[in-house]
């Protein structure tokens, strides 16, 4: 018989009760954006971070456009990375997958401008820390991998709107990709 001795329990899968897939999973890989959201202390931070230097280089190697498309397929992945990797946690702290795709939402706008990834950056992480509505009624009613990509790119139209209204404010210096 292989029943665990009395006063132990069950091993449990990866995902559940707090324990995490290995790293070197694909969905560990994604879901912590290659280890950032592991990083000590404000892994959301970390992982909008990480997501610069990506956005960076796909828009110089594709254009804004492309930056728009990988931030849908990396939302899309995400789902599937956060679901595996979270199990039945709600929204742990080192998936930070859906930081990159919200913040290189956020970047679209200003793709153009580095000078501008800085005020792209800080505005996410203002309205994602605030959570306005809608993002605040998906973090609270939406669950699993849906869930937790989807509050961050419900905040992001936000801070879109903030690297818009600086756009204008400062004269008009920076090409937005729909002029193209």
């Amino acid at each position: 018989m292989n029943a665990a001795p009395a006063g132990s329990s069950p091993p449990q899968a990866p995902g559940q009760s707090g324990q995490r897939p290995p790293f070197w999973r694909p969905e560990s890989l994604i879901a912590t954006w290659f280890g950032a959201g592991l990083l000590p202390k404000a892994p959301g931070t970390w992982g909008s971070l990480a997501a610069l230097p990506f956005a960076a280089a796909i828009v110089w190697l594709g254009g804004p456009w492309a930056l728009l498309a990988a931030a849908a397929a990396v939302f899309l992945v995400g789902i599937w990375a956060s679901a595996k990797y979270a199990g039945e946690r709600a929204d742990p702290g080192e998936v930070v997958v859906d930081e990159v795709a919200a913040q290189w939402l956020v970047i679209f706008p200003v793709a153009l401008d580095l000078k501008l990834y800085v005020l792209a950056f800080v505005a996410f992480r203002v309205v994602d820390i605030l959570k306005p509505w809608p993002a605040n009624w998906a973090d609270r009613r939406v669950k699993g991998g849906l869930g937790i990509m989807l509050d961050d790119v419900l905040a992001a139209p936000y801070a879109m709107a903030l690297c818009y209204a600086a756009w204008l404010w400062f004269g008009r210096n920076t090409c937005f990709p729909w002029t193209y």
